[in-house]
């Protein structure tokens, strides 16, 4: 998300090197293409034009006048007005309510609803040890509830089915009595959406939450509905006392006009962005490290985060030892690194939250590396037998070939990852050293192997 916007306001600050000062002349052109930035990412009129109102008074104001870096300063003003309009405010859950918690979850029909109360309740039950149940009050659509029972089940939370003929009122009310009766700590109620704004879907959103007087009423929105974001958000705003919003499908979205939309419209923090469709793919909002994510800044404290949570820190201890024993690095132990490369969302996932130089573009950095090729590479190493595996170099015409049949690849793709391997073979010397420097080198490696789309 935000690589359109990135990518603009990387190249606005760049008109800004060599200047002595900011001034009315040399700022005006900037503002004008910070404007054009924050419409092409599809962010609300009415919000470009706070935003940039923010940003002309602050870079004519005192506190850069003079400045003999008037690309940082600007940069400075930028990311000060990127966490204002993204909210500064604490994204932290609220559950200090006589168990349960009760969280509301409103919005229209395919924003992702659904899919966020799962990942909340994986959420809430591995970070915080929280007992979660969930319940569906979508009547309108039995299918709702049959994928949040699968979802539960998935998240190991409890789950309570309503019945044929049951009002979402009613439902409702039978699932905080519920909840009390099996010690749950939270329970999340999915509401029913519909594909627009529906008063009659906004009158029942309204009466149930004075049935459950929820602790978090959250809105959830999808990260592409752009122009949409502000009349949807001011709907819901207006129907419901909101406490926070989720932003979703932020993977698909490059241009990221929501995020900067639907928090100045409601006034209410973003709590969560949705990262992906796996279960865990559910990441607490910091507008700060976002707008240095946007600045090309990095997210380095998000970065050492994520791999604290997601390396095997055995895994790579064994590997480690493995490599300083004298032992060889083989396809079984790269097929590791590739699994946690994927759990941390890939290379691009990676170089996101890296702090890197302004002209290096991160997508052709990562290309030819996303889940599916991913994916596909360890499809090839299923494909070997465990002789093959543990010695590479056994593999020959033949056997190439009835590998990459078995994966239903080619064998070009077979003979690309063997290079690759050889390539992470001699890198193991200096990862098994260990330390963060040394594993995101041994990641980044994964991006030089030759390995490209077809």
């Amino acid at each position: 998300m935000f690589d359109t916007l990135s990518s603009r306001l990387r190249d606005v600050t760049s008109k800004l090197r060599g200047r002595g000062r900011l001034t009315e002349d040399n700022i005006r052109g900037v503002i004008r293409d910070v404007r054009q930035a924050l419409l092409e990412a599809d962010v609300a009129l009415p919000v470009v034009k706070i935003f940039v109102a923010n940003v002309r008074v602050r870079a004519l104001g005192a506190e850069v006048s003079g400045s003999l870096n008037p690309g940082q300063v600007f940069i400075r003003i930028l990311k000060a007005e990127l966490v204002a309009a993204l909210g500064a405010e604490d994204s932290a859950l609220n559950l200090r309510q006589q168990p349960p918690a009760i969280i509301l979850l409103a919005g229209l029909q395919g924003a992702g609803k659904t899919t966020t109360a799962g990942k909340l309740a994986v959420y809430l039950k591995q970070k915080q040890k929280k007992k979660v149940m969930l319940v569906s009050l979508d009547t309108r659509r039995p299918a709702a509830m049959q994928q949040l029972e699968t979802l539960a089940a998935s998240a190991g939370a409890d789950f309570m089915a309503f019945k044929e003929g049951e009002q979402p009122t009613e439902i409702a009310g039978r699932a905080i009595v519920e909840a009390r009766l099996r010690q749950s700590d939270v329970l999340i109620l999915d509401t029913a959406g519909r594909t627009r704004l529906d008063q009659e879907l906004l009158n029942e959103l309204t009466e149930l939450h004075v049935v459950c007087n929820p602790i978090e009423t959250l809105f959830v929105i999808d990260s592409m509905a752009g122009q949409d974001a502000v009349l949807v958000a001011n709907a819901f705003g207006e129907a419901l006392p909101l406490t926070g919003v989720i932003i979703t499908k932020v993977d698909g979205d490059a241009r990221g006009g929501a995020a900067l939309s639907v928090k100045t419209v409601t006034g209410k923090p973003i709590k969560f962005m949705g990262t992906g469709e796996k279960t865990d793919a559910l990441e607490l909002f910091d507008a700060e490290r976002m707008a240095s994510r946007i600045l090309g800044m990095g997210d380095v404290l998000g970065l050492v985060e994520q791999v604290e949570e997601k390396i095997d820190r055995e895994k790579a201890a064994k590997l480690a030892q493995k490599v300083k024993a004298g032992k060889s690095f083989d396809l079984n132990d790269l097929k590791d690194q590739l699994s946690q490369m994927m759990d941390m969302g890939g290379l691009s996932g990676l170089l996101e939250k890296m702090p890197l130089p302004g002209n290096v573009d991160t997508k052709a950095l990562a290309q030819g590396m996303d889940d599916k090729l991913l994916k596909r590479q360890v499809a090839l190493i299923d494909s070997m037998t465990a002789q093959e595996r543990r010695f590479p170099k056994s593999i020959d015409g033949s056997r190439k070939r009835r590998i990459a049949t078995g994966a239903g690849q080619a064998v070009p793709d077979v003979n690309r990852l063997l290079k690759q391997h050889l390539q992470m073979q001699k890198m193991m010397k200096k990862v098994a050293k260990g330390g963060m420097a040394n594993m995101l080198r041994g990641l980044g490696g994964l991006g030089g192997g030759g390995f490209r789309p077809n």
